[in-house]
C-alpha cells in the first residue's frame, strides 16, 4: 500500500514574519502538536518532526529544540520521520561551507533525534553535494531508514545543475531508501519529472508537491490548487507507480485526506531495477554501456612534464591537462597521483576538489592507496568511478567496503595473488570470482566494470588475441561493462599509435565499454566516433559529424589566455593572465575586451541551461581574481578609481536566507557594478533610508519564505512612494506574476537575468 506523509508545517503555523518555526517546539508544543494531530487525524502514516531547519548554523540550542520536536511528533502515535532540510549555505567552492563541516552539522541533528524516530527524511535538497553530506551524517550516526527529496526547477534541474538521472544516481550509490521530489513546484509541474525518475530509479519513489504555485492575494500568500484539484493530480501520480506521497508548500490537512480518499486503493509500486552504469559528476551523468572515453593524461606513468607538475603542486598545470582532455572529447578522466616522493593522499584530494571545482566531467579515482582512495571519494562531489579493485582478497576487503558506502563504478582488474593470467580463460574465472564477491557486499554487477588487462604483444603475439577473448566473454556472456587501458598494448614497438588504434578498434567491436585512452590523439578519436557510426551507436552519424569539425584544443605546456581562464573558472591562472596583461594593455580595456565577454559567454550558457551554478559562481570567482589585480595595478598608479553604478540588495525583513542574494551580489560586481549589500532580515525603514542617502536607482531584493514575502512587497510600496528607485525581487516562492502582484518593477527568475535587469536599466 502507498504510504502517506503529513503536508505543509509553516502554512498550518501562518507564522509572522521572522517567526521561526523550530523555536515553537518549546515555547509553544501544544500549537505544533494540534497540526500534527490534524495530519494524522487526516490519516497520514507518518509525521515530519518539526525539524527541517533545526541545526547549529541557525540555532544554539537545536539539540534541544530537536528532541522536542520528536516528542511532539511521537504523541500522535504515527511513525515519525526525523526532518533534515538543507543548511542555507553554499559548500565549497562555490560557498565557504566545508565539507565536513557540513557532515558535522547534519551528524548533530541525526544524534540529537534518532532516538525518537522511525526514519530520516532529508528534504528540499537543491545541491547533491551537500545532500551527499546529510545522506553520510545519517548513515554514520544511525540505522533508521533514509528518504530522500530534492527540489527541480520547471527545466528538471537541481539549484546547482544535476538532472533527474544524476541526482538519482548519486542517491543511489549513497544509500537511498527511496527518491523523489518536494517544493518548488505543483503536483501538475512535478508529473513530467516523475516520468524521469521512473526511467533511471530503482527504488521506492516519493513525490510530496506544493499546493501549485504562489499568489499574493490582499497581502497574503495563497498556493492556489485547492484539495480536490490536488487530489486529482495526485491520483495521476500515484497511477504511475509511486510509493510515497505527501505534501509540501500550500497543503493542508485538507488537501493530505483529499488525497488519500483518491490514492488509498491504488496498489504502490516500485520501478523496476535498472541495470545501467552511471558515473556522475555534481551536474553530469556518463552510461558506461554507451561507450565512453577515460582521459589517461593525469597519470603520472611516462609523463615527465606532469611528475614535475606534481613535485611541485602545480596544480594549473593538472586543471590545463584536465580542460584540454575534457575538451578533446574525454567523457571521464581518469586522475592517478601515485608518484612515491609526494603524498599521494593530499594530493589526490586536491586534485579531486580543484577539478571538480572548473570541470563538470566525471573523474575515475585511480589509487592503489585504500586510505588516499577512501579519502577522495569521501570529498567527491557525485557518484565516482574507483580504480581499482582486483582478485586478492586483501584488496576486495579494503575496496568493496568503500564502493558500498560512497557509491561508485567499480574497476575490476583481471588479477589476484598469483598475478595476471596469460589466458582468457584465466582472466574471466577472476573476474567471476570479483563480480561474486562484490555481490557479498551488496554491489549489483551494473556498478562494476572489468579490466580484462593489455598487455604488449611485443612479449607474446597472443596477448592482444587473449585480452579480446576475455572482453568478448566478459560483455556478452557475463552481461558486465569493460575497460582497459589501451596503449599498453604497444610497450616496446615504433609507431605506437598505429597499433593503439588498431588494437582500439578490434577491443570495440569484442565489446569494450570504456577505453582509457590520449583523447588528444586525433588517431584514437576518429576510431572511436567511426566506430561508433559504423556499428549503430551513432544516431544519424550525429556524434561523427561533430567530431569531423575541428575542436581547437589547448595544446601541451600553451598558455590559456584570460577569456579562457574565467571561462574555465581557473582563478590563480586569470590573476596571472591579468598580471601580465597589465603590463601592455589598458585596465579598461582588459575588462572590455577579455573579462565581460568571458562573463557574458558564461552567463549565455547559464541561460540557455548548458552551464550551472557552480560554472557561473566559479567563472565569476576567476573575474574577481582579475579584477583584483587590475584594482592593485590601479592604486600603485595612482589612477582615480571609477566606481560603477549603485546599486542596494537585501533579503526582507524576517528572512534569514542569503544565498540568492550572495549569488547574485558576485554576479553584479564583476559587471562592474557598485552593490551595497544590506544582508539579511533587513527592515523596510533601513532599505528606503540608504537608497534616499545614497541616491540609488535600483535595488534588489530578495525572500524565500512565503511569510515574508508581505515585507517585500512594503518594501516595494516605500521604494516607490518615497523615491523614483526602480526595484527587481527573485527567490525561491517568487513567480513572476507573483513579482507582478506585489508592484515589482522586474521579477529576476535567477542570478544572471539581474545582472540583465541591471545592464537594461543602466544603458
Amino acid at each position: 500500500m502507498i504510504k502517506y506523509f503529513d503536508g505543509g508545517m509553516g502554512t498550518m503555523l501562518n507564522l509572522k514574519a521572522g517567526e521561526l518555526p523550530e523555536l515553537l517546539n518549546l515555547s509553544d508544543p501544544e500549537r505544533i502538536f494540534a497540526i500534527h494531530k490534524a495530519y494524522a487525524e487526516a490519516g497520514c502514516d507518518i509525521i515530519s518532526a518539526n525539524t527541517f531547519g533545526a541545526n547549529r548554523l541557525k540555532y544554539d540550542n537545536a539539540d534541544e529544540l530537536i528532541k522536542a520536536a520528536v516528542q511532539n511528533a511521537r504523541r500522535t502515535g504515527k511513525k515519525v520521520a526525523l526532518d533534515i532540510g538543507p543548511t542555507g549555505k553554499l559548500l565549497k567552492p562555490m560557498g565557504d561551507l566545508d565539507f565536513e563541516e557540513c557532515v558535522d552539522v547534519f551528524a548533530d541533528m541525526v544524534k540529537a533525534g534518532k532516538d525518537g524516530a522511525d526514519l530520516v527524511l532529508c528534504e528540499t535538497f537543491g545541491d547533491v553535494y551537500e545532500l551527499k553530506a546529510a545522506m553520510l551524517a545519517v548513515k554514520e550516526n544511525c540505522d533508521l531508514p533514509l528518504v530522500v527529496s530534492m527540489i527541480f526547477d520547471d527545466k528538471g534541474r537541481l539549484l546547482t545543475g544535476a538532472d533527474v538521472k544524476t541526482a538519482c544516481a548519486v542517491a543511489e550509490g549513497l544509500g537511498a531508501d527511496a527518491i523523489g521530489f518536494n517544493c518548488g513546484l505543483g503536483p501538475k509541474q512535478m508529473i513530467p519529472l516523475v516520468e524521469e525518475l521512473e526511467k533511471c530509479c530503482s527504488t521506492p519513489i516519493i513525490v510530496m508537491p506544493n499546493a501549485g504555485l504562489p499568489e499574493s492575494v490582499d497581502g497574503k500568500t495563497i498556493y492556489n490548487v485547492d484539495p480536490a484539484e490536488f487530489a486529482d493530480y495526485m491520483k495521476q501520480i500515484a497511477e504511475m507507480g509511486v510509493s510515497i506521497l505527501g505534501g509540501c508548500c500550500g497543503t493542508t490537512p485538507e488537501h493530505i485526506k483529499a488525497m488519500i480518499d483518491a490514492t488509498k486503493d491504488i496498489p504502490d509500486k516500485v520501478p523496476s531495477f535498472k541495470t545501467d552504469t552511471l558515473v556522475t559528476s555534481y551536474s553530469q551523468c556518463v552510461d558506461i554501456s554507451d561507450g565512453v572515453v577515460i582521459g589517461e593524461r593525469i597519470n603520472p606513468t611516462g609523463k615527465k612534464l606532469l611528475k614535475e607538475a606534481l613535485r611541485n603542486k602545480d596544480m594549473d598545470y593538472i586543471l590545463r591537462e584536465g580542460i584540454t582532455q575534457k575538451d578533446a572529447g574525454a567523457h571521464i578522466l581518469d586522475v592517478n597521483m601515485g608518484l612515491p616522493e609526494i603524498d599521494e593522499e593530499e594530493m589526490l584530494c586536491k586534485s579531486v576538489f580543484e577539478l571538480q571545482s572548473v570541470l563538470p566531467t566525471p573523474l575515475q579515482l585511480d589509487s592503489s592507496d585504500a586510505k588516499a582512495m577512501e579519502s577522495a571519494l569521501r570529498i567527491y562531489n557525485g557518484k565516482a568511478m574507483i580504480n581499482s579493485v582486483n582478485g586478492k582478497e586483501k584488496c576486495m576487503k579494503e575496496i568493496f567496503p568503500l564502493a558500498k558506502k560512497y557509491g561508485g563504478v567499480v574497476v575490476c582488474l583481471c588479477l589476484d595473488e598469483d598475478g595476471i593470467p596469460s589466458t582468457a580463460d584465466g582472466r574471466i574465472a577472476i573476474a567471476e570470482k570479483i563480480i561474486n564477491t562484490a555481490k557479498e557486499y551488496g554491489i549489483d554487477k551494473k556498478n562494476l566494470v572489468v579490466d580484462a588487462l593489455t598487455m604488449t604483444i611485443s612479449t607474446d603475439k597472443n596477448n592482444a588475441v587473449e585480452t579480446l577473448k576475455a572482453v568478448d566473454y566478459i560483455r556478452n556472456t557475463l552481461g558486465v561493462n569493460t575497460v582497459l587501458g589501451v596503449s599498453n598494448i604497444s610497450f616496446g614497438l615504433p609507431n605506437r599509435e598505429a597499433i593503439n588504434t588498431a588494437f582500439y578498434t578490434l577491443a570495440m567491436n569484442a565489446g569494450l565499454s570504456a577505453g582509457i585512452i590520449n583523447p588528444k590523439s586525433k588517431s584514437m578519436m576518429n576510431a572511436f566516433y567511426s566506430y561508433k557510426a559504423l556499428a549503430g551507436l551513432d544516431d544519424n552519424c550525429e556524434e561523427y559529424i561533430k567530431s569531423a569539425t575541428p575542436i581547437e584544443v589547448v595544446a601541451e605546456g600553451a598558455k590559456i589566455d584570460l577569456k579562457q581562464a574565467i571561462i574555465k573558472g581557473m582563478k590563480e591562472e586569470s590573476a596571472k593572465c591579468a598580471k601580465e596583461l597589465l603590463q601592455t594593455t589598458d585596465s579598461l580595456e582588459i575588462i572590455n575586451n577579455y573579462i565581460i565577454p568571458a562573463l557574458d559567454f558564461v552567463g549565455d550558457g547559464f541561460e540557455k541551461n548548458t552551464l550551472f551554478l557552480p560554472q557561473l559562481l566559479m567563472s565569476a570567482d576567476s573575474a574577481k581574481s582579475a579584477f583584483d589585480e587590475i584594482k592593485a595595478h590601479i592604486v600603485m598608479s595612482g589612477t582615480p578609481q571609477v566606481k560603477g553604478d549603485k546599486i542596494i540588495i537585501a533579503t526582507v525583513e524576517g528572512d534569514i536566507h542569503d544565498i540568492g542574494k550572495n549569488i547574485v551580489k558576485v554576479l553584479l560586481q564583476n559587471y562592474g557594478f557598485d552593490v551595497i549589500d544590506l544582508g539579511k532580515d533587513v527592515k523596510c525603514e533601513l532599505v528606503l533610508e540608504e537608497a534616499i542617502k545614497q541616491n540609488v536607482k535600483l535595488v534588489g531584493l530578495s525572500a524565500l519564505m512565503t511569510t515574508t514575502v508581505p515585507n517585500m512587497e512594503k518594501t516595494i510600496k516605500l521604494l516607490h512612494d518615497n523615491t523614483d528607485a526602480k526595484v527587481f525581487v527573485g527567490g525561491a516562492v517568487l513567480t513572476r506574476d507573483y513579482a507582478k502582484m506585489i508592484n515589482a518593477d522586474w521579477y529576476a527568475k535567477d542570478a544572471m537575468e539581474s545582472v540583465r535587469i541591471a545592464q537594461e536599466f543602466f544603458e
